[in-house]
């Protein structure tokens, strides 16, 4: 019998999208699952007591949890560093294998090696979050030499009501942020029921839809040495991203 994989994923408390789409997206690859480990977050903002949820502490309780179920990986299926700094997740990921031995990623950094993969130097950007942590994530892409000529928030800081967000939304929102051509467009938040619609808006728009939970399964699935171009229906990053 082949060898399972399991990947091991982060997941904010009060997320409901991450865990169905991960699994579905796996379910596409045989012999391959997700477990998930949920540490508390239930706002974004930053307002200090938002900042704290994502101290270092609680995230390694949650990450030794899943190390008991033996992964072969960790993902952080999260997207704080948009706002708090790439280095944070470069930290995070540094700190989970020294406790637990096991390799580790995230979302963002993920979508960060894909864009340089790709050569992305123009950014859209769609979000549910507020204009602050929105001007952040803009500020930080700027630092990878990554500009965002359009973007999309709507101005919600409570986690659980991310993953209301209504389809359609999504899509107008895509769509408004495609005007502008970027080179490849990131639906920005793991509570979003976005990755879903890739394919569609990517034949819609003719841009490559970046979408966070995608991005840190696609890592973590090339982690295990997958070839994710078996993976159909989500979208042009598991079918030509190498």
């Amino acid at each position: 019998m082949s060898k399972r994989i399991r990947l091991g994923v982060l997941t904010p408390s009060s997320n409901t999208s991450l865990e169905p789409l991960t699994s579905a997206i796996v379910a596409e690859v045989p012999g391959v699952s997700a477990h998930f480990s949920r540490f508390t977050v239930t706002e974004i903002s930053l307002k200090d007591q938002a900042l704290g949820q994502f101290d270092d502490t609680k995230i390694l309780e949650a990450a030794k949890l899943l190390a008991d179920a033996h992964v072969d990986s960790i993902g952080w299926s999260g997207t704080s560093s948009g706002w708090l700094g790439f280095e944070r997740d470069v930290q995070l990921c540094r700190r989970i294998t020294e406790v637990t031995g096991i390799p580790a990623t995230t979302s963002v950094l993920a979508l960060n090696e894909i864009l340089a993969k790709t050569g992305t130097k123009k950014l859209g950007l769609a979000t549910p979050y507020v204009p602050d942590v929105q001007a952040r994530i803009v500020a930080n892409y700027a630092t990878l030499g990554i500009e965002v000529p359009s973007e999309q928030h709507l101005g919600i800081s409570v986690n659980f009501d991310f993953a209301e967000v209504a389809e359609d939304t999504l899509r107008t929102m895509v769509r408004e942020v495609a005007k502008s051509r970027p080179e490849a467009i990131t639906t920005f938040c793991t509570n979003l029921r976005a990755a879903q619609l890739a394919d569609e808006l990517e034949a819609e728009t003719g841009i490559p839809l970046y979408d966070t939970v995608s991005t840190v399964v696609w890592k973590q699935l090339r982690m295990a040495g997958i070839d994710t171009r078996t993976i159909k229906g989500w979208g042009r990053l598991f079918r030509e991203v190498a």
